[in-house]
């Protein structure tokens, strides 16, 4: 057996030598004096709810000094967080790292109880005298106005102070607990003949085998490792479901999506549009998967063959794509970034250059990919490299975050605080480009590989995510009454899965542990719809590209810039989009449509598009 190929770890010592250096101590020990030093301060300015009233000058100059201590903290914190991020993401036993982050969380609780502070003083604030008297306010003025919206839905002082004291004992407890038991989890599996003990990110890879008794083998593995680990994941999941419940009861929302539309910079009506949209469009995805399993000569498929590869028409069981080195990765994604701008090869060439991306899948990594901003326009991607056109697009995808962070480079933190929605924007239309110049120069097998490669990810973004809605949905509903087994969560996610992609799928076969994979639904808010957002509102934006590139790239880069200045709605405007009409998510799903239909059409042997 031939040795397997390097794959890169992230250079991270261009930011501290280590974290036991004096440049590293000195940083970490800076950012907890700085949150310290700011009690007194919000103190001695009477940073606190308030009786509501006009912007008085001592208001100005206040707002202005808290704000630019604000901005320069949380830049400082942006880096030392990241560093962190880049030891306890790759290896989970790293306790140096652990036990620095760990002290860091008890800083945190400061913060966040000032930050609530901040808010309840802003909403007592009349925002348009503050903004009318300060340059500064005028700048923040989106952070302003969104605040008042929050301090209505804030508890009492000392109920949020308790409320953040508790969060790393509470929420962030659990999800740590879920993050550190997934990333050490190891699987026993046998592959051709071979028995192995493997990282669960690396068994989760073998779902994209060309050989289906390897995916099968891998998928039952993974399920029992899952049910091994499912008593703790369920005492997670309730915890963290549990003190959702609570505190946005206690903060007078209606229901359990409402905290989260405002923080992802959208409303109702935008929501109810774009999942009608989304569920009209079933039958299409279903449309796909009859249409690969034929591909696969399968008479339907089992939820371990979505991600199978599909290269040959006419039935056949299929053909596997071949695998892509990694220094083929690079090259074919700074070439396709370079069809669309200089900045955004420029971009990709100086990731790959200076080491940004952290590809190998290895014991004590954390699965699944994300790009976390680290100063400046400067950013880290982890993803868990395996050679397939899907992981090429994932790398196109987190790379696609990182231009994001380079057009906020310029902006205060506060105002780079992209929410999930128009956070997924960037990289959703990153990965547009790469699927779409590849398509261009390819026929036959290649085409329909590179098909297949877009509407995996459609199917996921679209069909899977509102499947995780619907769960999370019914979990909601039954901890307000009592906690929940392990048993019933698996009931619930089976029944959101057939629910969505009904008979598309084998329904003996689906995954009853989802609810334990994604580390989405161990964080903070509800977890689904802004990756369907993202990629739909990202399609729609490709397709004004297309229509009309001249001068796009600037216009773009602007949007990108103020994500964390306006709604979706208002950025949307810009670019004569209506994101509270059916109409646009239609039309970007239009595009799925189309693939999906030359997809059949390749599968059952036409030529499809040149």
């Amino acid at each position: 057996m031939s040795e397997p190929e390097p794959l890169p770890h992230w250079q991270v010592t261009t930011l501290f030598p280590s974290l036991e250096s004096p440049e590293f101590a000195a940083a970490f020990a800076k950012a907890r004096r700085d949150i310290e030093d700011l009690e007194p301060i919000f103190d001695a300015r009477g940073i606190r709810r308030r009786a509501p009233g006009p912007a008085e000058p001592a208001d100005v100059s206040a707002f202005e000094e808290i704000t630019g201590r604000l901005n320069a903290l949380y830049r400082d914190l942006r880096l030392v967080r990241a560093f962190l991020s880049a030891f306890t993401s790759t290896d989970a036993r790293n306790d140096a790292a652990q036990s620095r982050a760990s002290e860091l969380r008890a800083s945190q609780v400061t913060l966040d109880q000032l930050e609530t502070r901040y808010t309840a003083w802003l909403g007592s604030l009349d925002a348009d005298t503050l903004i009318a008297a300060s340059p500064v306010a005028r700048e923040h003025e989106f952070v302003i106005r969104r605040s008042a919206v929050l301090a209505r839905h804030q508890m009492s002082e000392g109920e949020e102070a308790l409320a953040a004291a508790l969060l790393p004992a509470g929420l962030s407890g659990w999800a740590r607990l879920h993050r550190d038991l997934t990333a050490l989890q190891t699987v026993r599996v046998t592959v051709r003949g071979e028995e192995q003990v493997l990282p669960m990110s690396a068994v989760r890879a073998l779902a994209t085998d060309a050989d289906r008794e390897v995916r099968e083998a891998a998928y039952l593995a993974e399920l029992a490792a899952w049910e091994a680990a499912e008593v703790p994941l369920a005492a997670a999941l309730n915890g963290i479901k549990g003190y959702q419940r609570v505190v946005r009861q206690r903060r007078g929302y209606g229901d359990d999506v409402a905290p989260t539309l405002l923080r992802n910079s959208i409303d109702n009506e935008t929501l109810a549009a774009m999942q009608s949209a989304c569920i009209e469009s079933f039958p299409d995805f279903r449309r796909y998967m009859q249409a690969k399993a034929r591909a696969l000569g399968l008479e339907r498929l089992a939820w371990f063959d979505l991600s199978a590869p599909v290269t040959c028409p006419k039935g056949g069981g299929g053909v596997a794509t071949r695998r892509h080195r990694w220094p083929e990765a690079e090259a074919f994604v700074v070439e396709q970034f370079g069809r669309y701008s200089r900045r955004l090869k420029a971009l990709a060439e100086r990731a790959f250059t200076e080491g940004w991306v952290d590809a190998e899948p290895r014991a004590g990594k954390v699965g699944g990919a994300f790009c976390m901003a680290v100063r400046g326009g400067e950013s880290r991607v982890l993803m868990n490299y395996d050679g397939s056109s899907l992981s090429m697009s994932t790398l196109a995808h987190e790379l696609g975050h990182a231009y994001h962070n380079l057009n906020l480079e310029a902006r205060p933190e506060l105002l780079r605080q992209t929410p999930s929605t128009l956070a997924e924007t960037a990289s959703t239309f990153c990965e547009q480009i790469a699927f779409d110049a590849a398509l261009e120069r390819a026929a036959g097998d290649e085409r329909l590989a590179l098909l297949e490669v877009s509407l995996q990810r459609d199917l996921m973004v679209v069909v899977d995510i509102h499947s995780r809605f619907l769960f999370e949905q019914r979990v909601f509903e039954r901890r307000a009454s009592r906690e929940l087994t392990a048993a019933e969560f698996s009931e619930l996610m089976l029944a959101a899965q057939r629910a969505t992609y009904a008979e598309g799928l084998d329904p003996e076969r689906l995954h009853p542990y989802m609810w334990a994979v994604k580390a989405h639904y161990y964080g903070p808010t509800f977890y689904n719809y802004p990756y369907t957002f993202g990629l739909l509102f990202g399609l729609g934006l490709y397709a004004r590209y297309r229509d009309d590139p001249a001068g796009f790239p600037a216009r773009y880069d602007a949007l990108l810039s103020r994500t964390g200045m306006a709604d979706a709605a208002t950025l949307a405007r810009a670019f004569d989009i209506d994101t509270r009409d059916a109409a646009f998510w239609r039309a970007s799903l239009k595009v799925i449509h189309n693939k999906i239909g030359e997809f059949a059409s390749l599968v059952s042997g036409g030529a499809g598009e040149p």
